[in-house]
């Protein structure tokens, strides 16, 4: 048999080698446990079971980008998830979604508590047989785009909201490659995810870092004097303001008064015309996710160069989701809802960082508003106030919050262009058009 001979499958093609089985043929093979979901029905956790710590209840939009964030799920206490029937997940499953918002994926691991809960959205795979099966290459092939194709397939048909319930689920098929064709494709895939991982950590830890030292000097007053002492309880020179006492020679402003706030066009009435190049449309949806997805909307490219976003770009979303993000995902349109903050006079730490600072009591004002979609006002801004330091301050500031604003865009940047080559190989390993090298017992069989 030659080692390059495909065979067809409803996947594509396939190295001929290499096996697909059903969910349930897995299952009967003892190599996957039966795949759960969370509770439905009267069993399903309402308002009143959720708790501030305990037991993490992921739901579809807690799963993003190949992660779960644990940052914004509910939490059950361990009484009440101990009464519910299903959707226990441990660490090594993988998860898949599969309603409403079909085909996130990803690996339980790292948590602090011995399981985590599911809804009725979420689905846990769970590898029996390890020795057969690797689970990040059942996490990997989910992502693949000919898997993610036919999922959506199968769960969009005869129905008006996307589904594909447990019963079609065992039905799916699963690419079954040799162990070590696994172990390859996982090898070459999670390097990339690693260090894009890192990235995101390093990043983490630098904003953590940038926010600190911001609050040290614009907001404790404790930046260096002259003599390299903090200002304030060295005794620095204090005077009177509308915002208390505040350092000799510093000024307050508005958060509309340091920066500009471009608001998005409705980028439904700039469609692009046929054969017109086109860009993807940044909303809220990809802003909090950092990138567009293949359902992401279009719009004309001949739209005025202003609303075109670019990497490094500070997105304020003023509408829904109130939020702030240094925005890397790519060249977009900007849609309403959205703020594109720009400055003439002030570097993007400056008025990143002030807008940080008001962020939390605009979410409130916005929860406040009797609308379906809070909001808040361009008078908001107005009222928000700021400390303008002086231009001594301001340059040795800049010198540091400058540079390590600079330093998260570079490693955003990189994680996309990481992102990229990933997406690239993940359908060329799949398909085994790249495959692990082989080994002298193999050449050998085949002379």
């Amino acid at each position: 048999m030659s080692f390059n001979k495909k065979k067809d499958t409803l996947l594509g093609q396939i190295p001929d080698d290499w096996e697909i089985f059903s969910v349930q043929e897995l299952v009967d093979m003892d190599i996957l446990e039966k795949p759960m979901d969370g509770n439905h029905g009267s069993l399903h956790p309402v308002n009143k079971d959720f708790v501030n710590n305990g037991i993490p209840f992921i739901m579809a939009s807690d799963i993003k980008n190949g992660k779960i964030d644990y940052s914004s799920c509910k939490f059950l206490s361990e009484e009440t998830s101990k009464k519910l029937k299903k959707g226990f997940a441990v660490e090594g499953d993988v998860l898949l979604t599969h309603k409403a918002t079909i085909g996130r994926t990803a690996i339980v691991k790292n948590i602090l508590t011995q399981y985590i809960m599911l809804t009725p959205q979420v689905t846990y795979y769970r590898v029996k047989n390890l020795r057969e099966l690797d689970n990040k290459f059942l996490k990997y092939y989910f992502d693949w785009d000919n898997f993610q194709n036919l999922l959506h397939s199968w769960s969009n048909s005869g129905s008006t909201r996307a589904y594909i319930g447990i019963t079609a689920q065992r039905k799916l098929p699963i690419l079954l490659p040799k162990i070590k064709d696994q172990k390859f494709i996982v090898n070459i895939l999670s390097t990339l995810d690693e260090k894009i991982e890192t990235n995101n950590q390093i990043n983490e830890k630098l904003e953590e870092m940038a926010q600190a030292l911001f609050k040290h000097w614009f907001v404790d007053f404790e930046f260096p004097n002259e003599n390299g002492e903090p200002y304030k309880s060295s005794g620095g020179e204090m005077v009177e303001s509308e915002l208390g006492m505040i350092p000799k020679g510093w000024e307050v402003s508005s958060l509309d008064k340091i920066a500009d706030y471009l608001n998005g066009l409705p980028m439904q009435k700039y469609r692009p015309k046929e054969d017109e190049l086109s860009l993807l449309v940044l909303k809220i949806k990809e802003l909090r996710n950092g990138e567009p997805d293949i359902n992401s909307d279009r719009c004309s490219a001949n739209i005025e160069d202003k609303y075109i976003i670019n990497d490094g770009d500070i997105i304020f979303s003023w509408s829904g989701t109130l939020m702030i993000d240094i925005w890397c995902g790519g060249k977009c349109g900007l849609n309403q809802h959205l703020f594109k903050v720009t400055s003439q006079k002030y570097n993007k730490w400056f008025y990143y960082f002030w807008i940080k600072r008001h962020l939390d009591r605009f979410i409130n004002i916005a929860n406040s508003k009797a609308t379906t979609m809070g909001h808040i006002k361009r008078k908001d801004l107005t009222d928000s106030k700021v400390l303008i330091p002086t231009s001594n301050v301001y340059e040795k500031a800049n010198e540091i919050l400058g540079t390590i604003i600079n330093d998260i865009i570079n490693l955003k940047i990189e994680s996309k262009k990481l992102k990229a080559v990933r997406d690239i190989l993940l359908p060329k390993l799949m398909s085994g058009e790249i495959r692990v090298p082989l080994d002298i017992e193999t050449l050998a069989e085949q002379s």
